[in-house]
């Protein structure tokens, strides 16, 4: 038996594609999910915590 031969089983491959599948979902998962989190979270508390501008005006009384 030669180490580079493929299997007969069709459920070999089946299974080897089904494997496939779902690395690619995790991995893409993986790569844009913080990506979102980061981004919600972020622009939430952007915004939650702005201060208001405020100027202080000094005015001479004669």
């Amino acid at each position: 038996m030669h180490s580079n031969t493929q299997s007969a089983d069709p459920a070999s491959t089946c299974s080897h594609t089904l494997a496939d599948i779902v690395g690619t979902v995790i991995g893409l998962l993986t790569l844009t999910l913080p990506l979102f989190v980061i981004g919600h979270y972020s622009s939430n508390s952007a915004q939650d915590h702005q201060q208001p501008i405020t100027y202080n005006i000094k005015t001479d009384v004669d």
